[in-house]
């Protein structure tokens, strides 16, 4: 997919475990791990919202688009 989530690129800057930072946005672990994996196939705004909030982040920090072969 060539949307890219950077969300371990986040936490580590933050120095943040992934275990506080679902209790932070309120998601599970396993749902900040399909995130992470780029398993993701939707992304609430709420959640993004979230994330931006607790990572005092914009969300082209976490986004970002990788164009296809061939486009």
């Amino acid at each position: 997919m060539p949307i890219v989530i950077d969300l371990d690129v986040m936490l580590a800057r933050r120095k943040m475990s992934v275990q506080d930072f679902a209790d932070a946005i309120g998601i599970t672990p396993a749902n900040v791990a399909v995130l992470k994996n780029g398993r993701a196939k939707a992304v609430r705004f709420t959640t993004l919202d979230a994330i931006c909030r607790v990572l005092d982040c914009q969300p082209g920090d976490v986004l970002r688009w990788i164009p296809e072969e061939g486009e």
